[in-house]
């Protein structure tokens, strides 16, 4: 099973492409400049975009 689920996420964004605009953005700012907003150790994907995913899931990511 994926983490974090797409019905999930979709709760807390509107739309498949927001979610994909949102999640691709943040995991290119994470590759460049290398802020994370959770620690490393508690994240549960190793790669940025599944890191991106769990952000958005945790609401650490504003959507206006």
């Amino acid at each position: 099973m994926i983490y974090p689920s797409i019905d999930k996420l979709l709760t807390k964004v509107g739309s498949k492409y927001l979610l994909v605009h949102i999640v691709s953005r943040r995991a290119k700012e994470m590759a460049e400049k290398g802020h994370y907003q959770m620690p490393e150790g508690k994240y549960k994907c190793d790669k940025n975009i599944g890191r991106a995913l769990e952000e958005v899931m945790e609401d650490l990511i504003q959507i206006k």
